[in-house]
This record gives structure tokens, sequence and C-alpha cells, in this order.
């Protein structure tokens, strides 16, 4: 039976996706000249894995150009490269080449493959600058006896063991005998049985027999088959989970057997000093080819410890003096499962009409009498409580932590201090706060725009900082928490802060702002969101069109969200976003308009009072403002805007709630406060159509349908209808 490999393909390119996140994060933590080395660990599987994927779907340009990384890394990984920043950025590119390969096969596009020929030769340049560079001391090699047949070692005679020596022999580590016999496809699914033996090596000393009995004349050769088969002795504490994840990838294109062997009885060397011969480190050709011949040497790195007798059956012996990683024996099963986002989307909308219709009960519950009202009332407050933990628990489905837009940022943030010449060092905090994955996807474009603008526009260069008494190194913050019912996201910087008189001097240029007119520190603040509006001097790559900041307040907003800034001269900015935790449901307030009920979002609103008379004015024409705090805000009747009948036309009869939106306040006019609650958002767009001032709708709990007002668009259409 045919397996149709193509059903994988989405849960592929979804896991390599997160793979390369993960070893970009990897390679950004990676400290030059003395890094890490599990985060090494870390970026070679990430490399090895995308290899063997790409392989097994033969996605050949893929493997290809990943195996060119994965060699590298390997070379880092064992010592014989050390990191430095070019090989940093080198490795960087490889992940932006690996990224755009899959979208491109993702989305069926021609890969760009000058640019990944460009990349790829820069890798294999390096590598062999390497090879041609002097060799480093190696240890000395174990030399062993060429056979045409493998055999197990002999091990030393036992008259020639000294008393001590057969002491010791009883104190030698567990092993385990591992038969790995690869099937034939086992290299056109992009494994590397070489590579798996130094892995095994450095769990503990290994011991190998290569079996050629299946390897067929030169004639019948294929080069892209796997002939040979190997018999294994790993001694040491290992655990079965760490050896099996070294094979990880061959499983179902090998047969692999372990077996846990008691302690070695093989007699051990009294220890003595160690002549370390010094010769150049074999090649991985040259291994590979000793491997087939029976002749490898070892793998070995110098070490004091004592010397293992040299067998004369074809072996190859390679010790590592470490102990195994204990993230490498982790492997289980992650407790997790994928699903598509539209299932999670009908779940919520399903859960939202159970909502609606629990309310219509709860509505005819409680106008119910006689004996059993009560006992019916006591079951509808519990299938309500009951209701609310489904709706939270679907919600918490949908929630995800801010940590996946933050990963980005460190990249980006270096590269482009890197670019303007500039240190910066960025700071992440409340990475697991968790949002709707809709404001998620959302939030993105307005963080980077956010984060690029205090890079180039308030962190000084380091000249500057140090003459103003700062630190050279400026610092560039993003925290994420939770205030109330919604999401804080703060983008804050110790740079230079805006200039006030430099952008009230360019608004006065460009005629925004009247030569005489007063602003306060705020209505200056808010002039650099006008579309169009930039003090930037020059135009480049990252600043100086006037397109962003708008757009960035224009997102917010459609998230139902509001953007403030606070900044100081000389010290920084701090931008800050506040969001609904979710798009699916909303807080309001509910309000009475005459026979109708809206519904105006708790984040819009600043507060609700009753006018007195002498508090209202009235300007040119049938304008009406009202003063709050010192300042005049207009007042919009809703019963005009929406032409509904209301039960009070007076200003002083009804109430005025104070709602903001796009960074105005305004007063709504209306007859009365119903009431606070959660609601589901139902969309006008995909149901009816696009309604100016309404951002949605919900059905309440008798049935009705009440309107979600947008205060911006409100306000917007209040200023047409003034206007004509």
């Amino acid at each position: 039976m045919t397996i149709d490999l193509t059903q994988f393909h989405d849960a592929f390119f979804e896991e390599s996706f997160e793979a390369l996140d993960s070893m970009e994060a990897a390679l950004l933590k990676l400290d030059i000249g003395a890094p890490e080395p599990e985060l090494i660990n870390t970026i070679f599987r990430v490399a090895h894995s995308i290899k063997g994927g790409s392989a097994t779907f033969g996605f050949s340009d893929i493997a290809s150009f990943t195996h060119s990384c994965e060699t590298l890394l390997d070379e880092l990984r064992s010592g014989g490269m050390q990191v430095s920043l070019e090989i940093s950025d080198l490795l960087l590119k490889t992940v932006d080449v690996m990224r755009a390969m899959l979208r491109s096969t993702q989305s069926k596009q021609p890969i760009n493959m000058q640019k990944v020929s460009d990349v790829q030769f820069d890798v294999e340049m390096m590598i062999a600058q390497k090879n041609n560079a002097p060799a480093k001391p190696a240890a000395a090699p174990v030399k062993a006896a060429p056979a045409a047949v493998p055999a197990p070692a002999a091990p030393a005679p036992a008259a020639a063991a000294s008393p001590a020596t057969a002491t010791s022999a009883s104190t030698a580590p567990p092993r385990w005998e591992i038969s790995f016999r690869p099937y034939r496809e086992l290299f056109a699914r992009g494994n590397d049985p070489l590579r798996m033996m130094r892995e095994l090596a450095e769990l503990g000393e290994l011991t190998v027999n290569v079996d050629l009995g299946a390897l067929p004349g030169f004639a019948q050769l294929d080069a892209q088959s796997c002939y040979l088969a190997w018999k294994l002795e790993l001694a040491g504490d290992v655990s079965e989970d760490a050896i099996k994840q070294v094979f990880e990838w061959a499983e179902g294109d090998c047969d692999l057997e372990l077996r846990r062997v008691g302690v070695e009885t093989a007699p051990a060397v009294a220890a003595e000093p160690v002549v370390v011969e010094t010769e150049p480190a074999p090649s991985q050709a040259a291994l590979a080819d000793a491997i087939l011949s029976g002749t490898a040497p070892a793998i070995e790195e110098p070490k004091s410890e004592p010397a293992a007798p040299v067998a004369t059956a074809p072996t190859l012996t390679a010790v590592k003096d470490t102990k195994p990683d204990a993230s490498i024996g982790a492997v289980g099963d992650s407790g997790s499962i994928r699903v598509s986002v539209e299932k999670i989307d009908e779940l919520m909308n399903t859960v939202g009409e159970l909502v609606i219709t629990q309310a219509m009960l709860s509505q005819l519950g409680a106008a119910l009498e006689g004996g059993n009202a009560e006992k019916l009332r006591a079951g509808l407050a519990q299938l309500e409580r009951n209701t609310r933990e489904l709706q939270e628990s679907v919600m918490r489905v949908r929630m995800l932590p801010i940590s996946f837009v933050f990963s980005r940022f460190p990249r980006m943030v270096r590269d482009i201090a890197q670019r303007l010449g500039k240190q910066i060092d960025l700071k992440l905090t409340g990475e697991q706060t968790e949002l709707d994955k809709t404001v998620l996807e959302k939030i993105g474009d307005p963080l980077v725009h956010l984060v690029r603008n205090s890079i180039d526009h308030g962190i000084e260069m380091p000249d500057v900082r140090v003459a103003a008494g700062k630190d050279a190194v400026g610092t560039v913050h993003l925290d994420a928490c939770h205030r109330g019912g919604n999401i804080a996201v703060e983008v804050s910087d110790d740079g230079g802060g805006l200039d006030k008189d430099r952008i009230l001097a360019k608004a006065r240029q460009r005629g925004l702002v009247g030569p005489n007119d007063i602003l306060t520190d705020d209505q200056i603040h808010d002039l650099i969101f006008l579309p169009g509006f930039s003090t930037a001097e020059k135009t480049t790559d990252l600043s100086g069109r006037g397109v962003g900041m708008d757009v960035v307040r224009r997102n917010v907003k459609e998230l139902g969200g509001k953007i403030e800034l606070r900044s100081e001269q000389g010290k920084g900015s701090r931008f800050i976003i506040t969001l609904p935790l979710t798009l699916a449901i909303v807080d309001g307030q509910s309000v009475a308009v005459g026979t109708e009920t809206y519904i105006i979002p708790l984040i819009s609103i600043v507060e609700s009072m009753r006018l007195k008379e002498t508090s209202i004015s009235r300007l040119s024409g049938h304008n009406e403002v009202f003063s709050f705090r010192g300042d005049y805000l207009p007042i919009i009747r809703l019963h005009e805007l929406f032409g509904v009948e209301p039960r009070a036309r007076a200003l002083h009869e009804g109430l005025v709630v104070i709602a903001e939106g796009d960074g105005r306040r305004v007063g709504l006019f209306v007859d009365d406060l119903l009431g606070q609650q959660q609601v589901v958002i139902k969309s006008l767009e995909v149901n009816y159509g696009h309604v100016e001032g309404v951002s949605g709708a919900t059905i309440l709990g008798d049935g009705s349908v009440a309107l979600i007002l947008d205060v911006t668009g409100i306000i917007h259409a209040a200023s047409m209808r003034a206007a004509a």
C-alpha cells in the first residue's frame, strides 16, 4: 500500500517554521567564542530535523541546503571550529534562506535558487577554510587491523592483566549492545550513519563493528543505497531514551535492537601517563572511507583517563569524558495536539449561541411562578455557571502567549542596530501573557513599527549618549501584562524622547496647526499619529516616508484597543497599547435609546453623568457642547444619528456617556443606562454589510438584537453630518 505523503505537508511546514524560530532564538543567544554546548545542539537538531523531513517529502533543494548548514554546525558542535561573529551572521542568513525556501515550497512557488546558491557557497567556503587551516593536536588514533568480516573486539589475554587490573574490572561501567541494520533507502531520507555514531560517542565509550556482508561488487554498487550494518557497544550509564533519540529520524528506515548488558567484564588497564601523538584530525570523507574498509581511526579527544587496550578486530573506539545531557533523554509525549483555527472558531460560535440561549432561558425562568419555579431557577443558575465555565475554557483554547510576537524582535533589533551603528539592549518581559490568536496576529505589525521607531528616532548614537551622561548602550523594553479585563503592551526606550518644539514647527510648516495656536503636550504628541507626518530629515528604508504611526493607531483601533504616548525629552518615550483579551466577546455597557438597546464597549467609556442645563452651551448652528474638566466636549445625540424616537429630548432629562475614540472625547446622549454585561460579537459585515458607527451586533437574553457601537466611527459620522 502506497502512503500519500502530501497529507503530512501542512504539519511538516508548521513544525519547521516553529523549529526555525527556536533556531534563530538560540543563534541570537550564542556567546561569541564560548557558546553554550546545548545551544549548539539545539541549533543542530533543528537543521537535522528539517533536512530529514525535507528528504522524506522529496524537497531535495531544501535537504541539500540544510545538509551544508548541518555540516557547519557539526564542526561547531565537535569543536573543530569556534563560533565567531562572522559564523553567527552566516547562520542567521541560513535561517532566512531556509524560511524563504519553505514558504516558496509551501505555496508551490519557485525558489530563489540564486540566493540559495550564494549562501550555500558561503557556508561551504567557511567549512573549506577551516579544513585548509593547520590542524589542532588531536588524540592518538587507535589503529585497527583490517578484516573482511566483522568480529568482536578480542579481549587482552587474562595472563597479561595485573592483580590491580583484575580488581578494577569488577567496577567497569554497564554497556549497551546495539544492532543497527539500515534499509537501502536510508541515505535518501537524509540520514547519516556516521553522524549518528558521533552522537553516540558523546554519550559514552563507543565500539563499532561494521558488517560488510551485504556489500555488492563495484559494478552493482548503487551510491544512493546503504549496504552496511553495524554492531555497536556503548559503555556508560546511558538511558535508553537518549540512545533512541540518536536514531529518531531513522525510525522506519532501519532495524534497531537495543540490549542492556550488566557490567563490562573486560580487564581494565591501570592508570598510566598517556602519550598523545599529534596528527591531523581525519576529515568526514576519510573517516567514511575508513569505515567502509574496516580501518577507521578513533574519534577521540585528549583526556587524562586510563588508556584502553588496542583491539585487533576492525573496531572504532570513541571516548568522551562527559555525562549525557539530561535533556537528551527527556523524550516523551508533548501532551498537545494541533487543531485548525476554523474548528476552534466553530466551537466558539456554538458556545456563543449556547450563551444566548441560556440568557433567554434565565429571563423566562425569572417570570415563572409556582412550586417548581424555584427549582427551575436554581437549575438555570447552575446552567449559567457551567455555560460561563465552558465559554472561558473555549476562550483559553484560542489564547496564545505574546512571546510568539516578541520572538521576532531580538533578530530585528540586532540587524537594525548593526546597520545604524548603534548599541542596543532589548529587554522582554511578560512574554507569557496570553491573548486571543486573532489579536496576536494583528498586533505584530504595529509593534514592529513602534520598535523600529524607538531604534531609529529614539535611541541616540553611542557618542551622543555618552556626551549626555548616559550609557553608550541604549535600552528598548517590550512589556506585556494584564490590566483589568484587558492586555497592556508597552514599548519604551531610554533615548532622547520626542522633541515637542520640532514636532510643533513641522506641523505649523505643513499648515496642520495655526501660527498662534497653543497646544498641550498631549496634543503635540498626537500630531505624530497624523497621516503623512514625519520629522525625519531624510527618507531611508526605516523612516521618513510619513507612513506608519497613523497605520499603527488605525490597526489598534480596529482591534478595539487604544494607544497612549508618554514622552520626556532627553529621557525616552513610552507607547502603551491597551487591547481586549479577545475579539469574540466584549465587555459592554447597555444603554437605552427609545425602544432600542445599544452596547458601548467599556474600554471606550470614560464616565457617565447627568448634565445641568447651565453646563450646556450651543455654538453656531445646532452644535452642542458641555464643560468637562476644563475642556468643552461635543454632544452627539444617538437618537438623531440612528433615527430613533427617544424618550427624552432635553439633555438634562437623559444621561451623557463620555466616550473616547481616535484620541477625541465626546458625550453620547442616551435615555438610560441598563447595565454592564459580556456579549458575544456577531459580525454585521459578514451577515449584512458595513454600517458607519457600528462594529457588530449581539443577541440579548430576550432574543432581541443590540448593536455594538464603534465610538471612532460615531465621531466620524457625526462630523460628516455636521459638515453637511
